[in-house]
């Protein structure tokens, strides 16, 4: 998989520019705050139809204008695709190949991508949120029955949550499990696939961690354990769960259990990363899963995604430096860095200048 160009209206800090890209490794350089980070913020929207750095469209679109539009044309194993998106303040417009796309899993799946920056430390840093919208944005990308499902999820969960906090109890207890019987079908389908992902991630992840680290630290990633079995043994257990704690989750007024609560374990050495890793661990244990991420990826579709990196090299000793540009090759790469040459060490590269919101070649 690979983006041929990329086109920019009123976005971030672009006006309107165009770019095109190369196969191999692109590397976008310029001076800071010139919109290298947008132009991968950019092309990560398209792929998966969310920004890695906000959670807000309209913050996407430039100061003064009414809407942003980005267009990138991509080639695949199918052949060539056009995938194009309009951002409006309370609303957006996306279109493959001219043709609109009503529903949000029908964005993922057409370019795979994954992002990694130094806010991607969050993933081993932050609370169980981080982890979760880890999972939920690779794992849509590869299966649209896990997008669909957690859809369906959250939208029941939602309302099973207004429902515990209606002062009707005797309408409550009655009502909770019908939608009880809807959220752990839909629970058992998100539970079942985290599981299956964690645990093709998980060796992927250690070989490259042992290979960044010269083999002195070993990285395990589990899921969480009352999750295992299959769908309908977990959708069983769940029910049982849940029913168990109606008094609890009226007391709350929110569901307590489910996917919506689970985690990762992420383990350097048999030691809880989150808890006690020093920052280089935690940064190369990030940058380990992010690169399983690519290759999983690759087991499952058949190519690879574009893989975007958004100054790392700043963040790592010229070793690692060296080993994460090998592990580019034969893969669609965006570079964002301050200096070209950097990052260089000898490989044919595509170069784009970035100042001021615009493309320098």
């Amino acid at each position: 998989m690979r983006i041929k160009n990329l086109k920019l209206k009123n976005f971030r800090n672009y006006e309107n520019e165009c770019v095109e890209f190369g196969d191999g490794l692109n590397v976008l350089f310029g001076r800071n705050a010139q919109g290298k980070t947008n132009c991968a913020e950019a092309v990560f929207y398209l792929c998966t139809g969310t920004s890695p750095r906000c959670r807000r469209d309209k913050q996407l679109i430039r100061h003064g204008a009414d809407c942003a539009e980005i267009t990138a044309v991509a080639e695949g194993t199918y052949g060539e695709l056009e995938i194009s998106a309009k951002i409006f303040e309370n609303s957006r417009e996306v279109r493959l190949n001219g043709n609109k796309i009503t529903k949000n899993a029908d964005i993922l799946g057409n370019i795979f991508s994954v992002f990694f920056s130094p806010h991607e430390l969050r993933l081993i840093q932050d609370g169980p949120d981080e982890r979760r919208r880890f999972l939920n944005i690779s794992i849509s990308q590869l299966s649209k029955p896990y997008c669909v499902a957690l859809m369906r999820y959250n939208k029941i969960l939602e309302q099973r949550n207004n429902l515990l906090k209606n002062r009707d109890l005797e309408m409550v207890f009655d009502t909770l499990p019908v939608w009880d019987e809807e959220l752990c079908k839909y629970a058992a389908v998100v539970a079942c696939k985290r599981a299956e992902f964690a645990n093709m991630l998980s060796p992927v992840a250690s070989e490259i961690h042992s290979e960044l680290t010269d083999g002195a630290e070993k990285l395990v990633i589990s899921p969480e354990k009352k999750y295992k079995g299959d769908e309908k043994e977990l959708a069983g257990r769940l029910y049982n769960e849940l029913s168990a704690n109606y008094e609890r989750d009226i007391r709350l007024g929110f569901t307590a259990s489910g996917p919506h609560r689970d985690d990762l374990d992420i383990l350097i050495d048999g030691t809880d990363a989150k808890t006690f890793a020093s920052q280089g661990q935690t940064r190369t244990a990030a940058l380990s899963i992010k690169l399983a991420e690519v290759e999983i990826f690759k087991r499952a579709s058949g190519e690879y995604p574009v893989l975007i990196l958004d100054d790392v090299m700043s963040e790592l000793d010229l070793p690692r430096r060296k080993k994460l540009v090998g592990r580019t090759q034969g893969l669609q790469t965006l570079l964002t860095c301050t200096h070209a040459e950097r990052v260089l060490y000898g490989r044919t590269v595509t170069k784009i200048k970035v100042e001021n919101g615009k493309f320098k070649g």
